[in-house]
């Protein structure tokens, strides 16, 4: 279980496999200069947290090895901020994973 750490002020645990989707989405988007909201559960509460590229965040994992990532997954995250301008977690759909796809 690794943390995704927003502003030094508020730490989220988040499986490995899902944090490095998130950052491979976050980054992406920070580095087309887009702002948007991720909305989330924590500790049985929802809540939004406002990104932007001057945002500080921080991925850390718990493993020393960066999980598989699935394209099919990206795909969805991204589309669905892009069409909401909020980012949120879904269940990660079946499909093809490429055990070297680095994209961020």
């Amino acid at each position: 279980m690794g943390i995704f750490i927003y502003d030094t002020k508020l730490e989220l645990p988040v499986d490995d496999r899902l944090l490095a989707h998130l950052q491979i989405v976050i980054v992406d988007k920070f580095r087309r200069n887009e702002t948007f909201a991720m909305s989330l559960l924590h500790e049985g509460r929802a809540i939004t947290l406002w990104m932007s590229p001057q945002s500080r965040v921080q991925f850390v994992y718990a493993g020393n090895r960066r999980p598989s990532i699935n394209p099919a997954w990206l795909d969805v995250l991204s589309d669905r901020a892009g069409m909401s301008g909020v980012l949120r977690i879904v269940h990660e759909p079946s499909a093809r994973i490429e055990p070297s796809l680095t994209r961020a």
